[in-house]
Parts: structure tokens; C-alpha cells; sequence
């Protein structure tokens, strides 16, 4: 099993480029089952849950061609099975976002319960009752929903929580449904304007994406398109703390400042000095320890959870003393005990951490439990004393692509060993 070995004590320094994003990659992947047409989807990244996503989509019928950069062209005109088997599904819970497509074009839709990460529970029942409420037949048994619908119409669907992929799945439901459709408490997450903004270019009538109210209606085909993915705001906000962390200046190109004024605002509050352009942002540590930082997650355009476990350890080691509160997930403090084993100063009370920070961190060997917790850690070993060697890596190559490549074009000594 992979692990990355970090030696830490480098600041980092240069310019790296950001890939587009796997949370806007993998529900437009789903999208291309709407069209009748190939798609070609560009800045695509090339991580392990895309693999994950294409080979579903390919066991259902999905024609595709990949070239060297990752440009997708996606056919859905010969799809002849409408399965999404739990093998494939426990291991990343994007595979739900088949559902809508499927039942929306096809008719019907077998598709496995959802497993992935370990971070808390993510229902499904939002899914199914917006789906039922446009008109699907839907059985959950035996660990599988399975659908049936003649077409679905337009219904006002009030989801009792926000969620990303149950916005997306009914988003997706709703463009080829009968009459208009309402998600009320919609997510408001960039990626979900991506998604809209690229069925809208296959012909979908889509209004409101990145309000709580977004307005779908329905029309009779959906065509392929060419659609550019846009940049993981998660993988940028990530460099751009490990910059801070590592007293760097670190230059991040191909990215959208405009995504993430969350996560600047706390770098800044840290001591970072930043600067941005249309497509870019560098940060400059100038040598300074970072300040600590009071965190508290919450949905879109609020602090995002996929940045807590980078902020904690950025806190570790901070001047002072900082406060993580977490409210989307609540398994998602995993990494702590990590962290611990390296000499953080961490106490959890509830859903949060007070961290104490340390002059430095101690080497240790650590295990990942979840994507953005390995992050975390890798971003840990980077300013630790000695040799880190993180375990179960694989978690990360589902949402960071080459990200040793990366680091160690900034000065990281980070290598991959078996």
C-alpha cells in the first residue's frame, strides 16, 4: 500500500498550476447520461474517484475517449444498463449522482446505497423523497433504491437540510421533467453553479444556481456540449496553507480567487500577506510563524468542511491559541489523534478543537482516515522535525492530483514509497 514519506523543515516557494475540480467533475461526468449526444468535458482531474466515476459510467454503456490531458469525450446515446453495483459504489458516494440522470432520460434506475468516506453520516432519503415527489416509483431494499419513472414532472421540493449532491441529483432529475421544479434550501456551492452552468450549455432551462432557490424548467432533450471544469477551490485553498504554514511564498495559477474568500480571509487573519489576479493568488508567509485562527465550518460561502483538517493543522503550530468548531460532519476530527502523535496540543470538547500551538511538530508514522484528513497530515509533515511517513494514501489520490509532484516543485522533500 502507498505511503508518502515528507522530511519536513522546508519553506515553500513557486508556482503551481490547480486542477479542476473532482466535486464539479464528477456530477457533470453523471450529467453526460442526459445528452443524446457526446459531450467533451475538459480540465478534468486526474484523480482515483474519476476513474471510479468513467468506469460506472463505461459498465453502463458510456462510450468514452480520454486523450493525454484528461479531455473526456462522453456517449450516452448506447447506454443498455442502468445498474450502479455496490462494488463500485462503497467505495465513493459521488456514484449516487447516476440516480437522477438515470431515471430522468431512461426511466429506471438500480442503484446501490452509497459507503465512501468515514466522515459521518450523509443520508440519501433527501434524494428519494425529491425524486418520489416528481413522480419516481422508488423501493430501498436489500441495500439498493430502485426507480421507476413513465417521466417525471416539476414539483417544489423544500430540502430539510442543504445538501450538495441532493441538490445536484434533483438539479439533474428536473431537466428533463414535465413543468417547472423549485429546490428550496438548495446548496449554493460553486460546484453546483458548474453543474448548472454546464447543463444549461447541453439546453436545460436553469435559473438561481448559488441561491437558496433554484428554478428548473423541464424541456424534452438535453444535447452534449464542450464544458471546461472549473478549479478545485479545495486543492487551492490547500498549497496556499501549506505556503502559511511553512513560512513560504507560494504563487497558485488556474485558479478563482473568488471561490474561496473564506479560507483567504483566515490566512490573512493568520499574518499572510496575499495578492490575486483574475486566475491566480500568491501568498507570502515572509518567514513569519502564522497567528492562530478561530474556525467554524458551515455551508457555502461559510467556511468549508473540506478545509478544517488543513486549518487544524496550520493551528498546531500557530502563535497562540485556536478554536475549530465543526458543524457539517461529525466524524470529521479523525486526523487529531494524528496529529497528537506528533505533539499538537489538541483537546476536543464536542464538536470542538482547541488547539494550543507548539513551536514544533515531532515526526511520526501516521495513518489517513479520510481525504481531507490526509491532507492534514501531509501538510503536518512538511513543518515537522524528521522523517513523516504517512500511511493509507490512497485516500488522497481521490481528491489531489500528483500531489507529491506538486509539493516537491514548491521545495517539499515529500516522496511516494510502497
Amino acid at each position: 500500500m502507498d505511503k508518502l514519506l515528507i522530511t519536513g523543515g522546508n519553506p515553500l516557494n513557486g508556482e503551481i498550476r490547480i486542477s479542476g475540480a473532482k466535486n464539479a467533475a464528477l456530477p457533470i461526468l453523471a450529467a453526460t447520461l442526459l445528452a443524446d449526444t457526446p459531450s467533451y468535458i475538459s480540465n478534468v482531474p486526474h484523480l482515483r474517484d474519476i476513474t471510479t466515476m468513467v468506469s460506472l459510467l463505461g459498465r453502463m454503456g458510456v462510450e468514452f475517449i480520454v486523450d493525454e490531458k484528461l479531455n473526456i469525450e462522453a456517449n450516452s446515446s448506447n447506454v443498455h444498463t442502468f445498474n450502479a453495483p455496490y462494488e463500485m459504489v462503497k467505495t465513493m458516494r459521488a456514484s449516487i449522482l447516476v440516480l437522477g440522470p438515470l431515471i430522468a432520460r431512461f426511466g429506471k434506475a438500480h442503484v446501490s446505497l452509497p459507503g465512501g468516506c468515514a466522515i459521518g453520516a450523509r443520508p440519501v432519503n433527501l434524494h428519494i423523497q425529491g425524486l418520489r415527489a416528481m413522480g419516481a416509483d422508488i423501493q430501498v431494499e436489500e441495500g439498493y433504491i430502485t426507480a421507476q419513472a413513465k417521466r417525471l414532472h416539476g414539483a417544489t421540493l423544500c430540502m430539510d437540510i442543504v445538501t450538495v449532491t441532493g441538490t445536484e441529483n434533483l438539479m439533474m432529475a428536473a431537466t428533463l421533467a414535465e413543468g417547472v421544479t423549485l429546490i428550496e434550501n438548495a446548496a449554493r456551492e460553486p460546484e453546483v453553479i458548474d453543474l448548472a452552468n454546464c447543463l444549461n450549455s447541453m439546453g436545460a432551462h436553469i435559473e438561481g444556481a448559488g441561491t437558496g432557490t433554484i428554478r428548473i424548467e423541464g424541456v424534452e432533450k438535453l444535447s452534449g456540449t464542450h464544458y471546461s471544469v472549473l478549479p478545485d477551490r479545495i486543492e487551492t485553498g490547500t498549497y496556499l496553507v501549506a505556503a502559511a504554514m511553512t513560512g513560504g511564498k507560494v504563487k497558485v495559477k488556474k485558479t478563482d480567487a473568488g471561490l474561496l474568500d473564506a479560507v483567504l480571509l483566515k490566512l490573512l487573519e493568520a499574518g499572510a500577506t496575499i495578492t490575486r489576479g483574475d486566475d491566480w493568488i500568491e501568498l507570502d508567509m515572509q518567514g513569519r510563524r502564522p497567528r492562530a485562527v478561530d474556525i467554524h465550518t458551515s455551508p457555502y460561502p461559510a467556511f468549508p468542511t473540506d478545509m478544517q483538517a488543513q486549518l487544524t493543522a496550520m493551528n498546531t503550530i500557530a502563535s497562540g491559541v485556536g478554536m475549530l468548531t465543526e458543524t457539517v460532519f461529525e466524524n470529521r476530527f479523525m486526523h487529531i489523534s494524528e496529529l497528537q502523535r506528533m505533539g499538537a496540543n489538541i483537546r476536543l470538547e464536542g464538536n470542538t478543537a482547541i488547539i494550543n500551538g507548539v513551536e514544533s511538530l515531532q515526526a511520526a508514522p501516521v495513518m489517513a482516515t479520510d481525504l481531507r484528513a490526509s491532507a492534514g497530515l501531509v501538510l503536518a509533515g512538511l513543518v515537522a522535525n524528521g522523517e513523516t511517513l504517512v500511511d493509507r494514501i490512497y485516500h488522497i489520490d481521490r481528491g489531489y492530483e500528483r500531489i507529491e509532484e506538486k509539493l516537491t516543485q514548491l521545495g517539499a522533500q515529500i516522496c511516494r514509497s510502497h
